[in-house]
């Protein structure tokens, strides 16, 4: 069963953590691209300085200011996708970037990182900007297995926004994933769980 648009219009912080474990599929031509969802973070609201909404309707954060269940892709590095869901209520601008996932089928490369996730799931400024997520393309499937322990850290890379939003814990992970990205990736992981219980 998918996700449907109702689910993702709440507020950020919600929809990130209950993410964690649904599936994310690219329907590429024939080919079916899938991957878990392991790792989001929440940037919620006109307020936080660490949205890209934080400065208004800019030419590339304008779509955080339309409807939930679309997606929003933007490009940092020259050529490194970074795919969000947009979220909450029309007007007030929210979005959760998926940050890292495990991979199941047809990935291309290496689903740990937001820019990585993208290359794997062939996933695109030019074709998947704005796309409808309840479409027949790119959408999450519900994922019915229980998710695992969830962990809350501040997000990651956001300092310049000031010391009250980067101390936001709105970054979401699932404890045990040997596929989290991050500077604390090694401490949540399957092996570092194993090691510290010898």
């Amino acid at each position: 069963m998918r996700l449907d648009r109702a689910f993702f219009a709440r507020p950020a912080p919600l929809v990130a953590r209950q993410l964690l474990g649904q599936r994310l599929v690219h329907l590429d031509g024939g080919v079916r691209r899938a991957a878990r969802v392991v790792e989001t973070e929440a940037y919620h609201g006109p307020l936080d300085r660490a949205s890209h909404a934080f400065r208004g309707p800019t030419p590339r954060a304008g779509i955080m200011f339309g409807g939930a269940g679309v997606a929003y892709v933007y490009v940092i590095y020259g050529n490194h996708g970074c795919l969000n869901v947009i979220t909450g209520e029309p007007g007030e601008p929210s979005a959760v970037l998926l940050r890292a996932a495990e991979p199941l089928t047809g990935c291309l490369h290496s689903t740990r990182g937001p820019g990585n996730l993208c290359r794997a799931l062939a996933i695109g400024l030019e074709r998947h900007n704005g796309l409808d997520l309840g479409g027949a393309t790119l959408f999450f499937e519900r994922d019915d297995r229980p998710a695992g322990r969830v962990v809350v850290t501040p997000r990651v890379n956001v300092a310049s926004a000031g010391p009250r939003w980067a101390a936001r814990r709105w970054r979401f992970l699932l404890a045990g994933s040997d596929w989290i990205s991050g500077p604390d990736r090694r401490r949540h992981s399957s092996r570092s769980s194993s090691r510290s219980r010898r």
